[in-house]
């Protein structure tokens, strides 16, 4: 399917300063609190820009059936903006906000994060890049805020009865911390796919830890249930006023640390931080943009606001865990809808490259759903050539899985273009192997992958090599040409990047061969249960899983299946209820593993 989505050309640039003020109706009231001057920022001015929106589906109804159907935006560049109309709002509704945000009691348990200057990426940039650092909460999220104010606003009686939420990492133990410093019994639902370091560091701030279903649906199901069952409040992890309000808190801090914003970039999971953010910033220092950062695969909020209503996906890629949810909140929606300035989307490669980044100024690491934010402000200022500008990024936590750690190794390189993943073609003689050595020249092998099969005429290399000029890599491709050596960059080709370049070789002339990639949740028995629907009935040629530390994991399979009986075949995957695609269209396939 297709829409038009409003996003400015790629000749877009800011316009002059301008000193605004607060209109009057707000002015008089906010005076009582704060006097805030020299407020400066920009104005986008878009243009209609054609994208292609597919694998979602719109649902008003948030209780209606959801296709499967997954969630990606190919035809949206890294950084582009996509802009939001906003509405304005309820100026007293806003007020009321901004009155509750600054007198929000989370320093209890929070403190005032520091905003540094990544000195290294603003050179590179040609900014003043400053990253606000919520990973040094004590918990190691800005979550704690939301779930504190929220909690804090209770009666006696409420924090008597406990609390209950469903979170599978930071507002886990945002709520958990709450509820030691509140003397509040916190119980805690996790998905049984949850990875231990997350369970253990719940329990230790005191959380009643249950494990229940496989996804945070399924958990988050069992925790409402609980909560009416059990007389308990339900924590919710982003949709709701006290949690809004709590976050915000963040952005009366940026507002203390430094003066005319260019813009601030904030990563959108379920709307919570952005909402909070947006409420302050848009009554305070309204010229500044708010701009909401998301993964191409988590796309919820983007497609939310184009449609003008909640959009639920099918699908969400988990890579960034933090900010995977299919389904915004309504209160967040609402806010975002009356005050943010846009949305930018990233790739899991620029969100690696990003980790990188951060790696680099200061030898501290993030974890994926943390760096979102600052791979989007850096994607915008390379797209758009911002230069001169003060622009701040939400660092949003550093609760990384160490198993993780390889996968985001892998993608940093690509994603920073530091690297490239290629595969040449090269006729099998005696010599040639050299030659081909010869020709990579100075652009240092990272990787190499080489296998000889008496299938192809041609013998296949997939490799990594150093990129530090893009110009040098263009003219390595076109000398490999020349000397007959046809190659293919596959660098943002993630099928490669997770499971291809370990299947050289592999190759096969197998009749009525197909090809499937199964998203699967990361549990002992996922495989058996796997196997258990397809075989015997279907051959199966290929397989390959590597744990990546996510919730979920991308298992690659091959069947034998004769074309009569592909429906047969659909019908049993689509029962199985893993999310799938058929991958035989992938480029990839035809150069590695397919015929």
């Amino acid at each position: 399917m297709e829409f038009l989505c409003l996003a400015p050309t790629r000749s877009f640039s800011t316009n002059p300063k301008s000193t605004k003020v607060i209109p009057s109706d707000h002015t008089s009231t906010t005076s009582r609190i704060f006097m805030y001057q020299n407020m400066r920022g920009s104005t986008i001015r878009p243009s209609a820009l054609p994208l292609k929106m597919s694998r979602i589906v719109s649902v008003p109804d948030i209780t209606a059936p959801v296709e499967n159907v997954p969630a990606i935006l190919p035809k949206v560049d890294p950084g582009e903006l996509i802009v939001n109309k906003p509405t304005g709002g309820d100026s007293d509704e806003l007020f009321q906000y901004l009155v509750d945000i600054l007198a929000s009691p989370v320093y209890d348990v929070a403190i005032e994060s520091p905003l540094e200057l990544a000195e290294k990426l603003s050179a590179r940039l040609g900014v003043n890049f400053y990253i606000k650092r919520e990973d040094k909460q004590t918990v190691f999220s800005f979550k704690l805020r939301g779930a504190y104010n929220m909690m804090s606003n209770l009666s006696r009686e409420e924090l008597d009865k406990g609390v209950i939420t469903a979170s599978a990492g930071n507002h886990a133990q945002g709520v958990a911390l709450a509820g030691q410093k509140l003397d509040c019994v916190a119980k805690i639902v996790m998905p049984t796919t949850t990875p231990q370091i997350k369970v253990d560091a719940v329990r230790a701030l005191g959380g009643d830890v249950v494990l229940h279903g496989e996804t945070f649906d399924e958990a988050q199901t069992h925790a409402l249930e609980l909560s009416e069952k059990d007389g308990l409040k339900y924590i919710p992890p982003f949709d709701d006023p006290g949690v809004i309000k709590g976050q915000g808190t963040i952005g009366t801090e940026i507002n203390r640390q430094l003066k005319d914003i260019h813009a601030v970039f904030i990563p959108v999971g379920g709307g919570g931080l952005i909402a909070g953010v947006a409420t302050f910033f848009k009554q305070i220092a309204p010229n500044t943009k708010i701009i909401g950062v998301e993964p191409y695969g988590a796309a919820s909020m983007t497609l939310s606001l184009h449609e003008g209503h909640r959009v639920k996906l099918s699908n969400v890629d988990t890579f960034a865990d933090g900010v995977a949810v299919a389904l915004v909140g309504e209160y967040t929606f609402a806010k975002c809808q009356e005050l943010i300035d846009g949305m930018v989307l990233v790739a899991n490669d620029g969100i690696s490259a990003a980790i990188k980044d951060v790696y680099d100024e200061g030898r501290n690491i993030l974890e994926t759903s943390g760096a979102v934010a600052i791979a989007g402000a850096a994607a915008y200022c390379e797209f758009y050539k911002i230069k001169n500008e003060n622009i701040v990024a939400i660092a949003s936590g550093a609760n990384m899985d160490f198993s993780k750690l390889h996968k985001v190794t892998e993608l940093a390189g690509l994603g920073s273009g530091k690297e490239a993943l290629l595969a040449t073609f090269m006729v099998e003689q005696q010599g040639s192997f050299k030659t081909f050595v010869g020709l990579v020249g100075s652009l240092n092998f990272t990787e190499l992958t080489y296998r000889f099969t008496s299938e192809r005429k041609n013998a296949l290399i997939l490799y990594r090599v150093n990129v530090d000029k893009e110009s040098d890599l263009e003219k390595m491709i076109e000398d490999m040409k020349s000397s007959n050596m046809t190659t293919l960059n596959l660098s943002h080709n993630e099928l490669v990047v997770d499971h291809l370049k370990h299947l050289v070789g592999g190759s096969a002339n197998i009749s009525d061969e197909i090809f499937g990639e199964f998203i699967v949740p990361e549990k002992a028995e996922t495989l058996k249960t796997f196997l258990d629907a397809f075989s015997p009935r279907w051959n199966i040629t290929l397989c390959r899983y590597r744990n990546q530390g996510d919730i979920n994991a991308s298992l690659l399979m091959g069947f034998q299946v004769p074309q009569s009986e592909m429906d047969e075949f659909k019908n049993q995957a689509d029962k199985l209820g893993y999310p799938y695609e058929l991958d035989n269209y992938n480029e990839a396939f035809n150069i590695v593993v397919a015929e």
